[in-house]
């Protein structure tokens, strides 16, 4: 078996990797890499497209998913494979992408090719593509994420995806239990040597009392977040505080993609834990639906929203400040020192959110030039392992014997890859290079 990356080797963004043994070829996820300027694509060639037996998501982030529409467009006919919850999400996330970008490089129907060729696979169910049998295996990152399992026979690779072993107040930890494989293709988001999550008690401890403050002295607290997974997830956190009367009962605005993300949590609960399911099927106490949730779908909402003297929370797109509504919000709220922005989300280089928690005074949006006098504050809530989780978890595989270190910022790569080479051979990628598996 073999192995190319043509994206996510010594960066964040444009996950895509093949697999090749024999005359099977089989692609591990079709992203792209989105900053404040510009878009970068997968450096797969156009020709080798046409070889491609099937694709396989981990889940329906778009560094992980929005490079579908092009290759629909290049008139690939075999089939993406996906959990039913990202067939789900993928539509509604590529489709927006798609309004906002306009990339020149996809057809108008690019998006009906994808649907009419995406096929639902189960956890744990076998998929046969001619050499190939593959499995999709819970990763804990978002709803219907997957890590994948891919085997020829003689060797077996495990394709992380994106991937969280805590559990959250929406999903289980990832599996880690009963799992072999010979090859291991690893994300390293927070795979640094300073990359140690704190007790998520203390994190929420001390985000709660920050919100609290700028609450109780009348401002409002914006708190961008990606449309799928965090933003539920924070959503949840916040309600359940209210409650508990941790917090001021005070409006949470949802705006832009979450709120289409949080109907698809909900019809698709059954692959959240079950302690959320039976909050929903069994008591009645529907979390996706709190009285606390104000959905923000007009910009005559947004802009009394913005206007009106009063405390509230913001939990809008998107979560880097690339785009979406969430920028409406800064725009107008950024100059008043009694407002705040959390961030909770990993920001990526090139982005208005990194250049905010690294102390930026002004950002461009559009073509204006913005102050920040408001607050800025970072709280890791992460969907992705830390460094301990993720060593755990390769200590845990039988037979292991090779590790490529992808899908993180390049010194965090290496750092996690010299961790582990004392055990195994740690392979930190190159752009377009070809390995054994």
């Amino acid at each position: 078996m073999r192995v190319s990356f043509f994206g996510a080797a010594a960066e964040v963004g444009r996950s895509c990797i093949m697999l090749e043994s024999g005359d099977s070829r089989i692609l591990l996820d079709a992203g792209v890499k989105i900053g404040n300027e510009k878009e970068e694509y997968p450096l797969i060639g156009d020709d080798d497209l046409g070889s491609i037996d099937g694709i396989f998501l981990s889940h329906a982030h778009l560094d992980h998913s929005a490079y579908l529409p092009h290759i629909y467009s290049e008139g690939y006919q075999n089939k993406t494979y996906a959990t039913k919850p990202t067939s789900e999400l993928v539509n509604i996330l590529v489709n927006d992408y798609l309004k906002i970008s306009e990339p020149d490089n996809v057809s108008k129907d690019c998006m009906q090719g994808l649907q009419k060729h995406i096929a639902i696979a189960e956890y744990g169910s076998k998929i046969k593509i001619k050499d190939f049998t593959v499995r999709f295996l819970h990763a804990g990152h978002i709803l219907g994420s997957a890590m994948v399992e891919v085997s020829d026979g003689k060797e077996t690779a495990i394709y992380t995806g994106d991937v969280n072993f805590r559990k959250t107040r929406l999903l289980d930890g990832a599996q880690t239990e009963g799992i072999r494989a010979n090859t291991l293709i690893t994300e390293s988001t927070y795979g640094g040597d300073a990359d140690i999550f704190p007790p998520e008690k203390v994190t929420l401890g001390a985000m709660t009392a920050s919100i609290k403050e700028t609450l109780d002295s009348g401002g409002k607290v914006l708190m961008p977040s990606f449309g799928v997974g965090r933003a539920q997830e924070i959503l949840l956190i916040l309600d359940d505080y209210m409650k508990s009367g941790a917090l001021p009962e005070v409006p949470i605005y949802t705006d832009g993609m979450v709120n289409k993300a949080m109907r698809i949590h909900r019809h698709n609960v059954i692959y959240c834990r079950e302690e959320l399911q039976r909050r929903i099927l069994m008591n009645d106490d529907d979390p996706f639906k709190s009285k606390n949730f104000v959905a923000v779908d007009t910009t005559q909402q947004r802009r009394k929203i913005i206007s009106e003297n009063t405390s509230g929370i913001v939990v809008a797109t998107s979560g880097m400040l690339t785009g979406g509504p969430i920028l409406k919000y800064l725009e107008r709220l950024s100059g008043t020192e009694g407002n705040k922005i959390i961030f909770v989300g990993y920001q990526a280089d090139g982005t208005r959110g990194r250049e905010m928690i690294e102390g930026a005074k002004k950002i461009s949006i559009g073509n204006r030039s913005v102050e920040i006098k408001l607050s800025v504050e970072q709280y890791r809530l992460s969907a992705h392992a830390d460094r301990s989780q993720l060593s755990s978890f390769v200590s845990k595989i039988e037979d292991l014997e090779k590790i490529f270190v992808v899908h993180g910022e390049e010194a965090k790569s290496h750092e996690f890859a010299k961790s582990l080479s004392g055990k195994y051979s740690a392979i930190v990628p190159r752009l377009k290079s070809e390995h054994s598996v």
